[in-house]
């Protein structure tokens, strides 16, 4: 039984500023820059503006994982866009991604600064600015940026789709959290099948596709993500479980998902990173007790 009121749209949208929900105070119908605020710019070529989001830690674990590879150049500068108080709609934020959504990098390693937004986007630059984490072989590198756009068209019913209506929305909707959360479950058996047959999304080797796809749906059947583990039976998906924990072992995986993160044990929040050093100098913990 449909536990909603029925509702018979308008012939024309109106803007209702009221209508509830986490993010409605940031959410609105237009784009473009609410507020006058340059960024800040430290002293590494890579300077990133993202907060710890599923689509922040791709970015920042793929710059983790570059640097353990020994590829001294992709230091970076992590600053911290705090989504929820609408710093995503300064004007400086929106001069490097005019969608006004994190993450977004501006590489300032060559003679004019490049501006890069959408995390796919940016893992595919930086993949190809270091040559690592994408095959260069013709077929291997075509399954891994297809499993990566996979990933970017999936996402959207996870988060936005099921995530919103379980857990954000102001109240329980019966057919939404039924439609998106059968979404989501026939993902993850997408992805239980592929990996019963491959160590890796992409075949027998770590890309960008696993580093895309992991704070997603790795975040999810460890159960960081919405409170919906149990709801979504992702016991079930044993090779997707595999998967995701083996990642999750990964010293540069653990490093990159503290970076401009805001939930959590303090000991595990690096909000701003600079140096390798902050690591273990100017997590939340250590800054609080002035350890």
């Amino acid at each position: 039984m449909n536990d909603a009121p029925s509702y018979t749209p308008p012939p024309v949208w109106t803007w209702n500023k009221a209508n509830g929900g986490k993010f409605a105070s940031i959410n609105r119908p237009v784009s473009g820059p609410t507020h006058d605020k340059e960024l800040p710019v430290g002293r590494h070529p890579l300077q990133l503006y993202s907060q710890g989001t599923p689509n922040g830690v791709k970015v920042t674990v793929m710059l983790e994982e570059l640097l353990a590879a020994g590829h001294a150049g992709a230091e970076y500068d992590a600053w911290l866009i705090r989504i929820g108080e609408g710093d995503q709609f300064g004007s400086g934020f929106v001069a490097v991604n005019p969608n006004s959504k994190i993450p977004a990098l501006l590489d300032r390693s060559g003679p004019k600064p490049i501006r890069v937004f959408e995390s796919g986007a940016i893992l595919v630059h930086l993949a190809e600015k270091f040559g690592a984490f994408l095959p260069t072989e013709p077929a291997a590198r075509a399954e891994c940026l297809s499993w990566l756009f996979w990933q970017m068209g999936s996402a959207p019913y996870l988060g936005g789709g099921f995530g919103h209506f379980y857990a954000y929305a102001p109240s329980k909707m019966e057919y939404p959290i039924d439609r998106f959360a059968m979404e989501v479950k026939r993902q993850l058996d997408v992805l239980d099948r592929r990996l019963a047959d491959s160590a890796y999304l992409a075949g027998p080797d770590y890309t960008i596709a696993d580093i895309a796809t992991w704070p997603w749906y790795g975040g999810l059947v460890k159960g960081w993500l919405y409170g919906a583990a149990e709801f979504l039976q992702v016991q079930d998906y044993r090779h997707v479980r595999r998967w995701a924990d083996e990642i999750g072992e990964r010293q540069a995986v653990q490093r990159g998902r503290m970076v401009n993160r805001t939930s959590g044990e303090p000991s595990s929040q690096l909000h701003e990173r600079h140096d390798a050093a902050d690591f273990a100098t100017r997590t939340q913990d250590k800054l609080v007790t002035g350890g």
